[in-house]
């Protein structure tokens, strides 16, 4: 998550560098900037059509995983969210 008025530039350079990204609005000017392998940011854009709070705790679990989050902890917060939503 960064500054709105940091996207052009992050634009261009992974334009340049030949980086696929997608980009999500958050609001009060952030954004969120996904980043990486051509076929991850595919599954991303397949996974966050929504505000990231709103993901269901699987979505969650499988985002976090994607970024590289600590797997472990993941799996806690997975255990937490499907307790809270149960």
């Amino acid at each position: 998550t960064t500054n709105k008025k940091y996207e052009a530039f992050a634009v261009k350079r992974l334009t340049d560098q030949k980086i696929s990204y997608v980009i999500q609005p958050v609001g009060n000017g952030r954004i969120n900037l996904f980043f990486g392998r051509k076929e991850c940011i595919e599954a991303i854009r397949l996974l966050v059509r929504q505000p990231l709070n709103k993901l269901s705790p699987e979505e969650d679990f499988i985002l976090g995983a994607m970024l590289g989050y600590d797997i472990c902890a993941q799996c806690e917060r997975y255990c937490e969210r499907k307790v809270r939503c149960a």
